[in-house]
């Protein structure tokens, strides 16, 4: 067979543990026999990242930024334990968090419905996208513990040196606890900008939600930056795509998402898209079965895995057990990059093959060929669970 050709690399960034493990089975198995992969290679393993301090984690966001698509393995984010394990050099920011604030991006998550996995809210028959702020708010506080008689102030010094207060709180009979939270204009302007170009690339519904009645300052400038950049950049091509924007409090968004039957784009802060996100996932199914794209506002895509690493099937792994790991996100992770890239550079049959993989992918689990995670929620009346790769080659089989 003639293999698809490619024009320009993917930047391709390797992870960790058991999906580093899949990550390359899926090379092997499902896109090297049927494409010219074309991809420029960072190595993101947590070993690779400590040997370079780093330093590879800020060249791969540099890279997408020069080419456009990247697609992400799943990587560690170190905590004490381990810095131990790895024995690192230091503890190692999240890597995520180093290429969203290179790239200035905005996170969006889309469950993968799938016939046999039943969401637990019946009404949401199409997907719900959550699209997360992830600038500032409490992920950026300070905060303290005061004891009784303290006077609490709010003190901005301006450029000239002058001073403005505005009383947070008189601790009188007790004591307490107060934080400071920020965000900055243009952080909100690039998640707005993000958020529209999103909806307009998937046609697709979108609500912002906030609580401006009650922040009339802090939510209420979120809202502001929010409308006067559709009324001024986005309003007609709305129009012209056949989609909505729309803003409502974030208790009447909630509402309105138990009952709606999804299909459109949830913006929400850093807070509550952290919190939302989960709950979406969950309702649906599983967090394995949730895709992820970082989006920047000037138009430059990373797609991954919403989930982690899989330690513990890693750990099995390396010992020569036999894993049945859910491989589906890390392949919508390959599938959605590939296509953006097919669509960038006008490929059509890049763009025919990811959604044939992604057909073949769900068709294999409709058939009730599965993954030990799948098989224990779905509802179908025949189930076959099978191994890590053997779920691969399944795919491939319908592929």
């Amino acid at each position: 067979m003639e293999k698809i050709l490619m024009k320009t690399p993917l930047v391709e960034m390797d992870g960790d543990e058991m999906t580093r493990v899949i990550w390359q089975m899926i090379k092997d198995i499902l896109l090297l026999p049927y494409i010219d992969l074309k991809t420029e290679y960072y190595d993101l393993g947590l070993v690779h990242r400590n040997e370079t301090d780093d330093q590879v984690t800020v060249d791969s966001a540099n890279a997408a930024k020069k080419y456009g698509v990247a697609v992400k393995c799943a990587t560690i984010t170190p905590n004490a334990q381990r810095v131990e394990e790895y024995n690192l050099k230091e503890m190692w920011k999240s890597p995520n968090g180093t290429i969203r604030a290179i790239l200035d991006g905005t996170v969006f998550r889309t469950p993968i419905i799938v016939k046999g996995i039943t969401p637990y809210i019946p009404t949401w028959t199409k997907p719900i996208t959550i699209a997360r702020h992830a600038y500032g708010d409490i992920y950026k506080n300070s905060e303290m513990v005061v004891d009784a008689g303290t006077k609490c102030e709010l003190v901005c010094t301006d450029a000239d040196g002058k001073e403005t207060r505005q009383l947070i709180h008189q601790f009188t009979k007790s004591g307490g606890i107060l934080q400071g939270v920020h965000n900055v204009d243009s952080s909100i302007a690039s998640f707005a900008r993000s958020c529209f170009n999103f909806a307009l690339d998937t046609k697709q519904d979108i609500w912002f939600a906030a609580k401006d009645t009650i922040s009339k300052q802090y939510d209420h400038r979120f809202k502001d930056i929010f409308q006067e950049i559709y009324d001024s950049e986005y309003a007609d091509k709305f129009k012209e795509a056949g989609i909505s924007y729309f803003y409502t409090l974030i208790d009447d968004a909630v509402a309105r998402v138990i009952r709606s039957e999804g299909g459109y784009i949830w913006a929400c802060k850093n807070y509550d898209g952290d919190v939302m996100s989960d709950m979406v996932a969950t309702a649906y199914g599983s967090l394995a079965m949730m895709t992820s794209v970082l989006v920047s506002p000037d138009g430059v895509y990373e797609y991954e895995a919403a989930h982690g690493t899989v330690q513990r099937h890693y750990y099995k792994h390396l010992k020569g057990e036999v894993t049945s790991t859910n491989s589906v996100a890390t392949i919508f992770a390959w599938t959605g990059a590939l296509r953006k890239r097919g669509e960038m550079d006008e490929l059509p049959d890049l763009i025919a093959f990811a959604d044939r993989l992604e057909s073949a992918t769900l068709r294999t689990i409709e058939e009730g060929v599965m993954t030990g995670d799948l098989a224990a929620m779905s509802t179908l009346p025949e189930i076959r669970k099978v191994d890590t790769e053997a779920f691969l080659r399944e795919i491939a089989a319908r592929l």
